[in-house]
């Protein structure tokens, strides 16, 4: 069980996809849907394309154009959107996100959403699962000009947003998003052991982990109910 000092927490970064949301819709439409319409679209074999742009994924990991819908609309000169819209059932809040939220809203931290996600699929999510209300600020990576994974995002996230990295907890499903804060100095990290729902659980051993977010509600209502009596 993930057991907090909420009282040494003055900020809350959470990720979006894999973390608040199931990251099922992502995987699905990059890995599966996108290469399946553009095979389509430019009558091409369909394992071909798959195969190609799995390489270009794997080739572009860890850079700001791997998470940018300009980027790979004009790789592909196709609109993402439209296609996007296609899988929309499929982008779902993940079990227990909305109780954690709204214990966060009625704690004393700061909470503020970092993705790395473009600005065209955030509101596209905003407007189907209406989190945004939740935060008090919403940074994505494309404001910075740099993705989580470098240290240059901390840099200027920490100027912007005038957060203690000390003080913050801040939860992500990639590992590698959690080393980079690591190294930046956040003092609290947590990953998600699950962010797709439909592939198993993975063993993470080098940060504490959780599933669902129940035990980390109960932790902090139990710590503002202490604090309120």
């Amino acid at each position: 069980m993930i057991m907090l000092q909420w009282q040494d927490i003055e900020t809350v970064l959470l990720d979006m996809d894999g973390t608040l949301l199931d990251l099922h819709f992502d995987n699905q439409f990059w890995i599966h849907h996108l290469p399946k319409r553009y095979a389509e679209l430019n009558q091409l074999p369909p394992a071909q394309v798959q195969q190609q742009m799995a390489a270009k994924y794997q080739a572009m990991q860890g850079q700001l154009d791997w998470y940018c819908f300009d980027f790979w609309e004009r790789e592909l000169n196709l609109e993402l959107m439209p296609l996007k819209q296609e899988l929309a059932h499929l982008i779902k809040i993940r079990p227990s996100v909305i109780d954690f939220l709204t214990a966060l809203k009625q704690s004393h931290c700061k909470v503020i959403l970092l993705t790395n996600s473009h600005r065209k699929g955030l509101q596209m999510k905003f407007a189907l699962t209406d989190i945004e209300q939740y935060f008090d600020q919403v940074i994505s990576s494309h404001d910075y000009g740099y993705c989580k994974e470098q240290q240059a995002f901390w840099q200027a996230a920490e100027t912007a947003l005038e957060f203690k990295p000390e003080q913050s907890l801040f939860i992500d499903d990639s590992l590698a998003v959690l080393q980079a804060a690591q190294t930046y100095g956040i003092a609290h990290l947590i990953a998600v052991n699950q962010p797709d729902s439909q592939q198993p659980v993975r063993q993470i051993n080098q940060f504490n982990a959780l599933t669902h977010f129940d035990e980390l509600t109960r932790d902090l209502k139990n710590s503002l109910a202490h604090a309120n009596s």
